[in-house]
């Protein structure tokens, strides 16, 4: 009995156990918030109710109630309901009971009329832009009616600061469908953290606030067109273009920055040549074509454009261009060719001349191109053929119809006259006015003076635009014209008169001054000759023979005695065995008389006495002079070899001459 007792009592601790262990189990339970049951718009026939729990329990089951009605498993918080299940126009009490596990707990109770309660979507698809310091907000909107949006905003550099809010009414119009608020007094020059949230403004309705979008971060303005630099380089029959820019302000460039080019004249441009977009980079490369090209260059970022910069490519010169031998005017086009002709203008070809033509016109459009071409007009002809878009290039001087130039050769002039001649200059006819190609210059040229006179002309090279006339008549009046010449003809003459001068005697003076200076040129020149021999060959230098200077006194004495002259005796030494010649009395007589002569006869043979030891004793003896003066009869005494001694006696002075017999 006691051990029944003991059983029962141990079933009674089991049950209350199971009891409270029941109650902590349910005690686990939150209960979740009020339902919230709407429509995303007026006109929406699905509604939408959601709450929230705080649990981790996954086995969460929920049932929804509207009055007495009841939507159970549920397993998620939210649910989506027709319109039809619901009572919409009358106010019912809404509340949610979750499960868990044995255990359930209930949310509070709502009174609401489901046809009034509306609440939007949070806003998507935020664009913004800047409007000076003001920012232009705009999304996507909910419907047509009225609403008020509740913004907040931070600077994008200080994450650490609080929210400000503004609350904006907005309207929308039929034709855009979008949301759009104005925030003033913003600094375009900072980004911002921007989020937004807005609800119905309609009358009769309940609205609810949305959800805040997600951040959205709004860049500062891009307000500068880029800086950038171009160059260009030739590479097989096209050009390559390199661009290269300065990055944009950090806070234009927070979510970052993309850059276009954008043909000016999408339609004029040949297949290969597209629009470039989206180019992240601060260097880009394109290849384009010989013809003139126009881009507009700016950047990108999430609050707008930047200005746009202007990239020109202008067409290379077409100085140099020769004629088109063929074209492919009148031929089929593949797809990956186009031809395009530009009207030259003063040696410019601009895109907004250009005529293109494709593989895609029609047969009937290239014959209405052609047609509308001008007559005497140049264009240039390029030849586009797309090759991994790199456009390879022919290009050439293309007529329609060649005709005579409209205008003259420009500011011709004469200048540099001379008696035979004249230098004339001009400028060349303007490419617009030439109206075909050049091929000479005719210069002809007129006496004025005489009606006989035959015009004589020439042609000149259509590249020169100097030349030089010569062979005119001195002192005549000469007529000069200059036309440019096509294949057509002729055109308009550009003339000048001129004077040649009349031709001059011979200057006098200029003659005297050509022969002083030849003078003085050959005068240097022995001079300088003179020199060079003196150094190459020195002069012999020649002994110093020291002279006897008496006293002053006694040379002007001897100067003022008169001379005597003393008799005079020869002896002549005989060899033995020889007999003295009887003419040597006679010898002596002849002294005698010598003796006898005037003193100048003896200052005659003074002054021949000295002269060099190089003269014969007979210039000096007197005697000897008469000697030789019969040589021819002294034939016997010229086998004689004695040594003739002679003596010459004067005023006490004796010269003693020896001579050698031969």
């Amino acid at each position: 009995m006691e051990t029944l007792k003991g059983w029962h009592s141990l079933h009674g601790y089991i049950v209350v156990f199971m009891f409270l262990t029941t109650i902590s189990k349910g005690s686990t339970c939150k209960a979740p918030s009020s339902p919230q049951c709407f429509r995303s718009n007026t006109g929406e026939t699905i509604y939408r109710c959601e709450w929230s729990m705080n649990t981790t329990k996954s086995d969460v089951t929920f049932d929804l109630y509207f009055n007495e009605t009841k939507f159970g498993g549920i397993k998620k918080t939210w649910t989506l309901l027709n319109e039809e299940q619901l009572i919409k126009y009358r106010s019912v009490d809404i509340w949610v009971k979750a499960h868990v596990g044995n255990s359930s707990c209930t949310s509070t109770r709502t009174s609401v009329v489901l046809g009034h309660t509306v609440k939007y979507e949070a806003p998507q698809n935020i664009s913004m832009s800047w409007l000076n310091n003001n920012l232009h907000l705009s999304w996507t909107a909910a419907e047509k009616h009225p609403a008020i949006a509740e913004i907040r905003f931070r600077r994008y550099e200080r994450p650490t600061e609080s929210w400000e809010n503004r609350l904006i009414t907005i309207n929308t119009t039929d034709e855009t469908l979008m949301y759009q608020v104005i925030v003033v007094n913003l600094l375009k020059h900072s980004a911002y953290e921007v989020q937004i949230r807005h609800q119905s403004n309609q009358p009769n309705i309940s609205p609810l606030w949305s959800d805040w979008s997600s951040v959205v971060i709004v860049p500062a303005e891009l307000e500068e067109e880029p800086e950038f630099n171009k160059t260009t380089e030739l590479v097989n029959g096209t050009r390559k273009l390199i661009l290269t820019w300065k990055p944009m302000p950090h806070a234009a460039a927070v979510t970052g920055v993309t850059y276009s080019l954008k043909d000016t004249k999408p339609s004029y441009g040949c297949p290969c040549e597209k629009e470039r977009h989206n180019i992240t980079t601060n260097s880009h490369v394109a290849y384009v074509s010989y013809s003139a090209v126009n881009f507009l260059f700016f950047a990108r970022n999430a609050a707008g454009y930047s200005p746009p910069a202007t990239i020109q490519v202008p067409a290379e010169p077409a100085a140099d261009l020769k004629t088109c031998d063929k074209t492919l005017l009148d031929e089929k086009l593949n797809e990956k060719t186009c031809l395009e002709l530009s009207e030259l203008q003063n040696g410019d070809s601009r895109p907004e001349n250009k005529i293109t033509i494709t593989a895609k016109k029609k047969k009937k459009q290239r014959k209405q191109i052609r047609k509308s071409m001008r007559d005497c007009v140049r264009y240039v002809y390029f030849e586009h053929r797309c090759d991994g878009g790199k456009p390879t290039v022919k290009t050439c001087i293309f007529y329609q119809k060649e005709c005579v130039p409209l205008r003259e050769p420009q500011d011709f002039i004469a200048f540099g006259e001379t008696h035979s001649s004249v230098y004339l200059s001009w400028k060349a006819i303007p490419s617009v006015d030439q109206r075909g190609f050049l091929t000479h210059y005719s210069l002809c040229s007129v006496k004025i003076s005489s009606q006989d006179e035959s015009k004589e002309c020439h042609n000149i090279s259509a590249s020169l635009l100097k030349h030089h006339l010569e062979k005119l008549t001195p002192g005549a009046k000469y007529n000069i014209s200059l036309a440019g010449v096509t294949r057509v003809g002729e055109g308009p003459k550009a003339t000048v008169t001129i004077n040649t001068l009349p031709e001059k005697p011979v200057n006098v003076w200029w003659s005297f001054g050509l022969l002083f200076v030849f003078f003085l040129i050959s005068t240097m020149c022995t001079f300088i000759l003179k020199r060079i021999k003196n150094k190459i060959l020195p002069p012999v230098p020649i002994p110093v023979i020291q002279e006897f200077t008496s006293h002053p006194t006694e040379s002007q004495e001897m100067l003022e005695r008169k001379e005597e002259v003393d008799e005079l005796t020869l002896h002549q030494l005989h060899p033995e065995g020889k007999s003295v010649p009887e003419d040597a009395e006679e010898t002596a007589v002849l002294a005698g008389e010598w003796d006898d002569g005037t003193d100048e006869d003896v200052e005659n043979v003074r002054g021949d006495s000295g002269m060099s030891g190089g003269t014969s004793d007979e210039c000096l003896n007197p005697g000897s002079a008469l000697r030789s003066s019969r040589e021819g009869e002294m034939t016997d005494l010229e086998q004689v070899d004695n040594e003739i001694a002679m003596l010459i006696y004067r005023n006490g002075l004796v010269f003693d001459v020896k001579t050698d017999s031969p």
